[in-house]
């Protein structure tokens, strides 16, 4: 006998940051990709659906929708896999949802980086540091400071690669504050950004790279059925079990995926492509009435990083268990300016006969 299609509902569709298409110009209209083949590779894409909506509170079976969608703005489901992310400080999160809006947000911010002679980045994370190379090959001239809060850059990886990005900056001339910490201004562009050690700098634009905020607002609104939050209390993601259910034990059906997960993985895109194929195969092992079993296996850390528009590198901390003591360096040179997008574009499956389609 046939079973009942069940209805996965999955909350989530962005893949990366868009650090590069906020001070790079003429790319900006490609950052934006239709997900209209997102199921072209489905036997039936007719059974499936992308609803451009965000998911304002979710309950037992049903997430509800800040607008209504085939005269409804709840959506039911049997398996809810939540995949939201985090967000950026502005410019690499989007504060629009459609497209013509998003591209002119990006192209303000361009200008505002042509027309400033001084540029200082609040943050040695990834986003910091690709912006700061980028900003320094893009525009040799301008001034550009990055300040941080701890000694070590990107301390979440092998000091080595401390080493490497700061010998990066001392190559393309970008200065580095380190120890301390920046206090924004409240409207954090411009002006002298002050330090909690008594420093000043002047600024034509300050641009706050610190920090990821997980977009987990719909999920308060579930009721925990024990006394345990649904929420780590200390960063805000989602707990889950190994499987990658939520560890509530009332909500098996209920999933988390990528950056949001409190998986142990650090938050990247590799980690958030494994995690999908665990919870693919824990949902079609449920639908077909078998046990969830596959767990996530948390890797070393490892990053693709741009160090300006050509220069980048592979970095893997090394897998101390296996017994090795030095991380893995990859260094190459075979970047794009646009980082090579219309490729992406291509495995989305959209086809562009016309390079005015990326314009639409």
């Amino acid at each position: 006998m046939l079973q009942p299609l069940k209805n996965v509902v999955i909350l989530g569709g962005s893949y990366v940051g868009l650090p590069r298409f906020s001070v790079a110009p003429k790319y900006e209209h490609k950052a934006f990709i239709p997900y209209t083949a997102a199921f072209g590779a489905s036997p039936d894409a007719s059974r499936h659906q992308v609803i451009q909506a965000r998911a304002e509170s979710l309950h037992r079976g049903r997430v509800v929708l800040d607008r209504p969608w085939q005269g409804s703005a709840e959506v039911v489901f049997d398996y809810l896999v939540v995949a939201t992310g985090t967000r950026l400080q502005a410019p690499g999160s989007m504060p629009y949802d459609d497209k013509l809006s998003s591209v002119q947000y990006l192209r303000s911010f361009q200008d505002s980086v042509i027309k400033s002679a001084s540029i200082v980045i609040v943050g040695g994370g990834a986003v910091g540091v690709q912006m700061a190379t980028d900003l320094k090959e893009l525009y040799p001239a301008k001034e550009v400071t990055l300040v941080h809060s701890r000694e070590h850059l990107m301390p979440l990886y092998h000091t080595k690669m401390d080493e490497i990005i700061k010998s990066r900056f001392s190559e393309l001339g970008v200065k580095l504050i380190t120890g301390t910490r920046a206090v924004l201004a409240p409207d954090g562009t411009q002006g002298v950004l002050k330090l909690m050690d008594g420093r000043e700098i002047v600024a034509d634009l300050v641009i706050p790279a610190t920090g990821q905020t997980p977009n987990n607002g719909f999920v308060k609104t579930l009721e925990p059925s024990t006394d345990a939050p649904l929420l780590n209390p200390s960063n805000g993601f989602i707990k889950v079990r190994p499987t990658l259910q939520f560890r509530d034990p009332a909500y098996s059906n209920l999933f988390a995926a990528g950056d949001i997960a409190d998986s142990g993985a650090h938050k990247a895109a590799r980690p958030g492509a494994a995690q999908a194929q665990v919870v693919a195969k824990n949902i079609i092992a449920m639908v077909e009435g078998r046990e969830p079993t596959e767990n996530l296996v948390v890797t070393p850390p490892g990053i693709h990083l741009s160090l300006g528009l050509i220069r980048n590198m592979v970095f893997r901390n090394p897998n101390v268990a296996a017994g090795e003591a030095e991380p893995t360096v990859m260094m190459r040179d075979d970047g794009q300016e646009d980082m090579n997008i219309d490729s992406v574009w291509e495995r989305r499956g959209v086809k562009v006969a016309d390079p005015k389609e990326y314009h639409l």
